[in-house]
């Protein structure tokens, strides 16, 4: 997905990208996804009046992921809105007017395979959950509560306060 500036700038009609984009690399060795697809790209480039490209569009993909409560697996949708703007300077040295919306860029291209991916890390569930209810594990045990109680003591005492236990036994 390589946007070459010179090229879009010359041309009437928006660069459009159609991709799908291998993300497994980019997700590899993060412990709570267990599966993922290939990223579909749908995106627009366009040229603005100021010279900068605007980059629109969305991804989607699906992706397996393990429930933070339960540890099951948990298939996720994602839908993510795309929006960059790329302004093609000289030298990144001499900015003067810096503006944290544009996304300089050094050369004649961009490539925007790892702004693609970039996107997918923001937009990953922190805390995927396989049910609204659900009841994850025992911190005693470790079973799976929503199997059904597992019959351990769930009353917790503040460790500062428990010489005050049996005060009034």
């Amino acid at each position: 997905m390589l946007i070459q500036f010179r090229k879009l700038t010359t041309s009437d009609q928006p660069l459009q990208f159609h991709q799908t984009v291998d993300v497994s690399q980019t997700v590899k060795g993060r412990k709570d996804i267990i599966e993922v697809k290939p990223l579909q790209a749908d995106l627009a480039a366009r040229s603005s009046v100021d010279g900068s490209i605007v980059v629109t569009g969305r991804l989607q993909g699906d992706l397996v992921m393990h429930c933070s409560r339960c540890l099951d697996p948990v298939n996720e949708h994602v839908d993510i809105p795309f929006h960059e703007v790329f302004q093609p300077v000289d030298s990144l040295d001499n900015l003067q007017d810096e503006n944290d919306d544009i996304t300089y860029v050094e050369g004649e291209s961009v490539d925007l395979a790892d702004y693609v991916k970039e996107a997918l890390l923001l937009y990953l569930p922190l805390a995927p959950v396989c049910r609204k209810d659900c009841s994850g594990l025992c911190p005693k045990c470790g079973r799976d509560l929503n199997e059904g109680s597992c019959g351990c003591d769930t009353e917790v005492i503040d460790p500062r306060l428990a010489g005050l236990k049996d005060f009034f036994k």
